[in-house]
């Protein structure tokens, strides 16, 4: 694989640390701020926002940049926003400097998908998806461990510092390594792909398919202690063995897509249903219940490089700005699939209620997948491996 990859892969690293460590660091942000737990969790909730808001908006005003300068420039944005936030000194800074890290993140990995499609041959794109994404995974096995720990020992700022040193690892690699692409067909030729109904049957199932993972995971916590009878301090170490488990997904899901892209979306949609139907009842028991955790993780992110794939595929020709939705899609799914699973508690269905609704949701993005693959069918229209410029031609710097 090209290093480039190991540069878009330290972004994403950065990218994904940043986004979920704050949920280790609530109760000092809180206590340092002195604002509610309520208020500090809306951190997470205003980076979410800002990311699905963020993604389309940041890609399409910089359609005409090349997009090794496209991504110098997002990177840049995120060093500056996690600085704002290492520099905090009240509330309302500190949520600015999380809205600007956030406005890169969907951009990054939709542009990034498209320069990593971009920097192989066609039957090896999908990998080199997923290995960029690796720095996601990675993120949540290592990253937000060791910022939480980092956080609690020199105060949640250290962190930020922390990540800014990461985003600025990355912005040297990105600089270094990548090479230079052309930019799009401009913003004009980037909308003009959402007139394709393949694109949004990809975007429908982007959400559906990952919602499910959020739907369940979000109330993994409950779900150990209350249910499968796990102490609080047991969280942690279930947390990164379901990270453990994304990981090995992330490589299984971009290998079988490069391979047969449509077959393999539906297996792992499907069995991401059959797990978690069945993560209702070995919930109840402690042993069923890790080996459980640790299957949910590989197919819930076995997802992730097909679905992104799909959608570069639909859109080729100019796939940054879908690409980029995509990555939008990707956070209403995880917002509603929360939301949802909540619902299922609050009805008073209990705690693995929200599996339920995962697998509801997981088959309801392999019927879309299923309808979007029958529409493919009929138009027999381009794939990734196009000759299109704006896809495949790589200059060396």
């Amino acid at each position: 694989m090209p290093p480039a990859l190991i540069a878009l892969a330290i972004g994403a690293f950065g990218i994904g640390t940043t986004e979920f460590v704050i949920v280790g660091l609530l109760p000092q942000v809180a206590g340092d701020l002195g604002v509610s737990i309520p208020s500090a969790g809306l951190l997470v909730t205003g980076y979410a926002l800002s990311v699905v808001v963020g993604a389309p908006l940041i890609t399409a005003g910089g359609s005409r940049l090349p997009r090794k300068q496209m991504l110098v420039g997002l990177m840049a944005l995120f060093i500056l926003g996690n600085l704002v936030c290492a520099v905090a000194d009240d509330y309302a800074v500190l949520m600015a400097g999380r809205v600007v890290a956030a406005l890169c993140h969907g951009a990054f990995f939709g542009v990034g998908s498209v320069v990593a499609a971009g920097l192989v041959p066609p039957d090896r794109r999908a990998r080199a998806i997923a290995l960029m994404f690796t720095g996601l995974t990675v993120a949540n096995v290592l990253g937000v461990p060791a910022g939480t720990a980092l956080g609690q020992e020199f105060g949640w700022r250290s962190t930020f510092w922390a990540v800014t040193a990461l985003g600025v690892a990355g912005l040297v690699g990105i600089i270094a390594l990548v090479p230079v692409q052309p930019a799009s067909t401009g913003l004009r030729g980037e909308l003009a792909v959402f007139r394709r109904p393949g694109v949004w049957l990809a975007l429908a199932t982007t959400a559906l398919g990952f919602g499910a993972v959020f739907a369940s995971f979000t109330y993994i916590a409950p779900m150990m202690t209350e249910v499968a009878g796990f102490s609080p301090g047991a969280v942690t170490w279930l947390l990164v063995l379901f990270g453990a488990g994304l990981c090995v997904g992330n490589v299984i899901g971009g290998r079988a897509a490069d391979r047969s892209l449509m077959p393999s979306l539906y297996l792992f949609l499907g069995a991401l249903a059959v797990v978690l139907v069945v993560f209702v009842f070995t919930a109840q028991s402690a042993v069923p219940a890790v080996i459980t955790i640790a299957v949910f993780g590989v197919f819930g992110f076995a997802t992730v490089a097909p679905l992104q794939a799909r959608v570069l595929e639909q859109a080729a020709g100019a796939p940054a700005l879908a690409s980029a939705a995509n990555i939008a899609a990707f956070n209403l799914g995880n917002a509603a699939g929360a939301w949802l699973g909540g619902v299922a508690i609050d009805a008073g269905f209990g705690y693995t209620a929200p599996n339920w609704v995962g697998a509801a949701m997981a088959l309801a993005g392999l019927g879309v997948a299923v309808a979007g693959g029958l529409n493919g069918r009929r138009r027999q229209g381009p794939i990734v491996g196009s000759s299109s410029p704006s896809t495949v031609d790589v200059k060396r710097p």
